[in-house]
């Protein structure tokens, strides 16, 4: 019985000179060890915890917006020009975060598609095509958001 004791004495003045050693930063090493939990395997029984909210959609038109600039983009993509495939969903990257930026992005990349011809008249006709599609697409919202006064016919 004194043996044991006598352990237990031996023991905490171990423990208690390791952390005079450690000084100040025993707290922290401590908060440490405490946040180190064992991985644990989900229960069958246990209720799944609840998920966050998604953030709120687009709006169904400006959805058709970063659509449209994709369907572009592949086809800029497969004739090689990467680059304006590139600044093509960077706008569409941006309207997601700040709309309005977003579609003024969107209108001078347009701007600078109409001086790009491509090698054969049916890609040419495809291209045209989807820029058509897409520059119809932001004038929408444009004129939904009432940033730009438009025509009215």
């Amino acid at each position: 019985m004194l043996g044991v004791a006598v352990g237990v004495v031996v023991g905490l003045l171990l423990v208690a000179g390791l952390l005079v050693m450690l000084g100040p930063t025993t707290g922290v090493l401590i908060k440490r060890v405490r946040g180190i939990r064992r991985a644990r395997v989900p229960s069958v029984f246990q209720a799944a915890q609840p998920r966050e909210a998604a953030p709120a959609g687009l709006n169904p038109k400006t959805q058709r917006v970063p659509g449209a600039a994709s369907r572009l983009g592949y086809c800029l993509r497969a004739h090689g020009h990467d680059d304006l495939s590139r600044e093509l969903r960077g706008a569409a990257a941006r309207i997601m975060g700040n709309e309005p930026a977003g579609l003024y992005a969107m209108q001078t990349v347009l701007r600078r598609l109409r001086s790009l011809n491509l090698d054969d008249e049916s890609s040419q006709e495809r291209l045209k095509s989807l820029t058509t599609e897409l520059r119809t697409a932001v004038q929408d919202r444009f004129e939904q958001l009432e940033l730009l006064p438009f025509r009215k016919p």
